[in-house]
């Protein structure tokens, strides 16, 4: 199945080029204030709500994808837990000594997520910013201390991610989580593909382009951790909660973006998704 947000955040089911929404006859009971997000309600009782969506889908208002809005899959994950350095070309790349087996993890803000077609934007003129192509997984029932072959159980689906990075300089050591986690750092989409649709996600091709140029191109096999290894780590140093996001790292090929780029990813068996580049209009140098 493929799920997204769309419009004012309504939760949608995707067949071919129509999406259904769903969200208002499942969730009418609840009340949706400003922290209430659709898609992780679903999520969190997908195996209540699944047979229902299968049998009544077309009874559900339909509109053509092509003119709803796309919003990231998930309005504000409780987390957004990503793996440092976990392609051996991107070790090289960066000329780093250690991968994510011995780094862990780093954290970013929930509030740093944005959709298809948004715009990221740039704090600061003098500064390097790079795009980082990622595969990402959401996490679909609570976890903890989860072990690597059982790791599936606890995984609701799959989509795209980029990780913007603010770079450190000679003058500049910044934590690796202040670096990522301006507003606007962390497209995601378009949409999520529940597991059963992914053969393996270990096995997929990804490539990124700006302005049509190939930057990132890998499969995920050349990841250092798999994705049940890092539910696996992750599940044993914090509990993992339906809605939280995972995300796997990026391989070589990391380069720097600039106003009025426009960053296209694509991944195999799940979907593409562009988004623009802009320099904040108050940009300034950041100290």
């Amino acid at each position: 199945m493929k799920l997204a947000l769309f419009n004012d955040f309504q939760l949608g089911v995707i067949v071919d080029d129509i999406i259904y929404e769903i969200g208002s006859h499942l969730f009418s009971r609840f009340h949706q204030g400003i922290g209430f997000c659709p898609m992780v309600q679903l999520i969190a009782e997908f195996d209540t709500y699944r047979s229902e969506i299968e049998k009544k889908l077309h009874e559900y208002p339909a509109y053509a994808l092509a003119d709803v809005r796309l919003r990231q899959p998930v309005k504000k994950p409780g987390k957004i837990v990503a793996a440092p350095v976990n392609y051996v070309s991107h070790q090289k790349e960066m000329k780093v000594e250690h991968t994510a087996r011995g780094l862990g993890f780093f954290l970013k803000a929930p509030s740093s997520i944005i959709g298809p077609n948004d715009t990221i934007v740039l704090p600061d003129p003098n500064r390097r910013f790079d795009h980082e192509l990622e595969l990402a997984f959401v996490i679909g029932k609570t976890a903890k201390n989860v072990k690597a072959e059982n790791a599936y159980d606890y995984i609701f689906g799959y989509t795209g991610l980029m990780d913007v990075t603010l770079r450190p300089d000679e003058m500049h050591h910044e934590e690796r989580c202040l670096r990522k986690s301006f507003d606007t750092f962390t497209p995601m989409g378009p949409w999520i593909v529940t597991k059963e649709e992914v053969a393996d996600p270990n096995n997929i091709n990804m490539v990124l382009t700006v302005n049509g140029e190939v930057r990132q191109r890998v499969n995920t096999k050349e990841m250092i951790c798999s994705v049940a290894e890092l539910l696996e780590i992750y599940s044993h140093i914090m509990t993992l909660e339906p809605g939280d996001v995972i995300t796997t790292g990026t391989p070589d090929g990391v380069g720097p973006i600039h106003d009025g780029d426009v960053v296209s990813m694509e991944i195999e068996g799940i979907g593409s998704y562009s988004v623009r580049v802009s320099l904040a209009p108050n940009a300034a140098v950041l100290r």
